[in-house]
């Protein structure tokens, strides 16, 4: 997997944060906003820094969160008003489409 640098980490945490309630987006929208080559490096940042911030709003561009996070995952997002059937977010009705904050655009 590609190095991940200090600046990717802060670019990806930056706009999980800024994700509105009630809102998701996928890891690849925030691979493609960041630039790195693939959502598994945005899922790769989320697994070991993301404590402090609203992981539960990105999800994979299935809709379906991953297995031993969906009854958290789901249950946080129902909160938040997020449509969900069956297990799968409406991303059509609630997805999110990130851009990096001016201070940080190249």
């Amino acid at each position: 997997m590609a190095t991940i640098s200090d600046d990717d980490i802060e670019a990806v945490r930056a706009l999980v944060a800024a994700i509105p309630e009630g809102q998701v987006t996928t890891y690849g929208d925030l691979a493609a906003a960041v630039g790195l080559s693939s959502p598994r490096i945005v899922g790769a940042i989320m697994r070991t820094d993301s404590a402090d911030l609203p992981w539960h709003r990105v999800v994979p561009a299935s809709g379906r969160p991953a297995p031993h996070l969906e009854s958290r995952q789901l249950e946080r997002l129902r909160q938040e008003g997020v449509p969900i059937t069956d297990g799968r977010i409406h991303l059509r009705e609630c997805r999110w489409h990130p851009e990096l904050p001016p201070d940080q655009q190249a």
